[in-house]
């Protein structure tokens, strides 16, 4: 069974940096692409970041570009997040997420099969 837990969330000024961890268990994860998402209260789930399954492709929401940063450590089974000159409006559950499709390189419209429990990001003004 697939499982993938998050951890590194916290409490941050504005300006600030966190960076998210995502270890993945239960199958072979450096054949699988890894994305992230956020979820503010009251707001629907949003794409942040997504990495192909080799590291050689990255794709960001519009919203995180150039602040974030979505990397892997295969030998590790981890995807991390590197989120920098954080904003309030950064403020959400951030959730990693894998497809049940392995060696995808195509990240735009991939879909997520499976989900972590979510690591919560609060940034302060």
């Amino acid at each position: 069974q697939v499982r993938l837990a998050e951890s590194g969330g916290g409490l941050v000024q504005a300006g600030g940096s966190l960076r998210l961890s995502c270890a993945a268990s239960g199958r072979a994860f450096s054949i699988y692409a890894m994305g992230w998402f956020r979820q503010a209260p009251g707001k629907e789930r949003e794409f942040v970041a997504a990495i192909s399954w080799n590291g050689g492709t990255t794709y960001y929401a519009d919203s995180v570009k150039g602040r974030f940063t979505i990397s892997r450590d295969n030998a590790k089974n981890t995807v991390y997040l590197q989120m920098n000159s954080l904003k309030p409006e950064d403020t959400a559950l951030y959730y990693c997420a894998a497809p049940n499709r392995a060696f995808q390189t195509v990240l735009i419209g991939l879909r997520y099969d499976y989900w972590g429990q979510g690591t919560q990001v609060t940034v302060s003004s």
